[in-house]
């Protein structure tokens, strides 16, 4: 069974990163499963360190995207709104090149917060990174007070 709130697809969940650093960083979502979504991001001259390996506040950057996103699409967004908390990251191998794919899964979505697990891998597979975020399920009318 589905996690998500109403009927989604990766083309308009991509949809969502107009005029935001999803769109600067070309990060694209491409594909939800029933518990998963996935999204990919070069490794180029945007992404990338001085040494030319993938910068791991660009593996953030893509790990949050999509645990951020998945977790809106778990939610009413006519009540709610989902917003990071807290992120950590471990790096564990260098990407030179190509795209990287991360696929987000929920741990945890309770009432007022939400655990996703994001691995990042490299276009042969290898993990390149995984993380962990939590993200607050915030009432919308709470934030007029």
């Amino acid at each position: 069974m589905a996690i998500w709130f109403q009927e989604v697809d990766a083309d308009r969940a991509d949809k969502m990163k107009r005029g935001t650093l999803l769109e600067t960083l070309d990060i694209r979502i491409t594909e939800l499963g029933d518990d998963f979504i996935k999204g990919d991001m070069p490794v180029d001259h945007r992404t990338v360190q001085p040494y030319g390996i993938l910068h791991g506040g660009a593996s953030i950057s893509l790990a949050e995207s999509l645990g951020s996103i998945g977790a809106h699409l778990t939610v009413d967004p006519e009540k709610y709104f989902c917003v990071g908390m807290e992120i950590n990251a471990n790096h564990l191998r260098p990407a030179t090149k190509g795209r990287v794919t991360g696929t987000a899964r929920p741990i945890h979505r309770g009432k007022s917060s939400q655990v996703w697990s994001i691995e990042i891998t490299d276009e042969e597979g290898k993990m390149v990174c995984i993380s962990r975020i939590t993200m607050a399920v915030v009432l919308k009318s709470k934030l007029s007070k």
